[in-house]
């Protein structure tokens, strides 16, 4: 299932800066970058559950945020996009 990871992290100090690049590579092992904060992820349900714990690891709840959206099928639908970034359809797979 396709999913929206969202994330708001403090980063007027030196762990929040740090955290906030954990919190990017962490979503960067599951999925590809929308926006500088939004990241699009296809997950099993056992991936979701992974990612949701690392994240949870990673983030200080008491000064950071973060949304994760469950996108509905089919994409063409319900996903749409304008501008310049071109985004790989990752729901049909991605060779690394």
């Amino acid at each position: 299932m396709l999913y929206l990871v969202c994330y708001d992290v403090n980063t007027e100090t030196k762990e929040g800066r740090r955290r906030l690049r954990k919190v990017a590579q962490a979503c960067k092992n599951f999925g590809q970058r929308a926006q500088k904060s939004v990241f699009e992820v296809d997950l099993t349900p056992s991936q979701y559950t992974s990612l949701v714990i690392a994240l949870l690891k990673i983030i200080n709840e008491e000064e950071d945020s973060l949304r994760i959206y469950h996108i509905e099928e089919p994409l063409d639908r319900n996903v749409e996009s304008w501008g310049c970034q071109s985004l790989i359809d990752i729901s049909k797979g991605v060779v690394l």
